[in-house]
């Protein structure tokens, strides 16, 4: 096995939840701010999520104060985040919603999937 593919298996992270872009998830992250270090919470819709190992990332959006969007991207594998919560599974089709950015208030929710 070659070397880099063995150290980036290390890497990887078994413990978070299985997500998909339409799910809400609320992500737990882990901020330091001089000595101090608290976690801060994230909660929004995935709008997508790429695979590649350990350069794997997903991004959420939430509505802040406002009406005024704020989308972040996460390392899927980073040791900054604590967990992730999926709160609902959001019925799309589609692998990328970058379509919710142009769209306000109710118009912008997505039907729930059932299970």
């Amino acid at each position: 096995m070659d070397l880099i593919t063995a150290v980036e298996e290390e890497q990887l992270r078994e413990d978070l939840a299985e997500i998909r872009p339409g799910d809400t998830v609320r992500v737990y992250i882990r901020i330091v701010e001089g000595d101090r270090e608290r976690t801060q919470v994230f909660q929004g819709t995935v709008m997508r999520l790429r695979k590649g190992g350990t350069r794997a990332n997903f991004t959420v959006r939430r509505i802040a104060a406002h009406g005024v969007g704020v989308e972040r991207t996460f390392p899927l594998h980073s040791p900054r985040i604590e967990k992730i919560e999926v709160l609902r599974h959001g019925h799309t089709r589609r692998a990328q919603l970058y379509f919710l950015r142009s769209r306000r208030g109710k118009a912008a929710r997505l039907r729930e999937k059932r299970i």
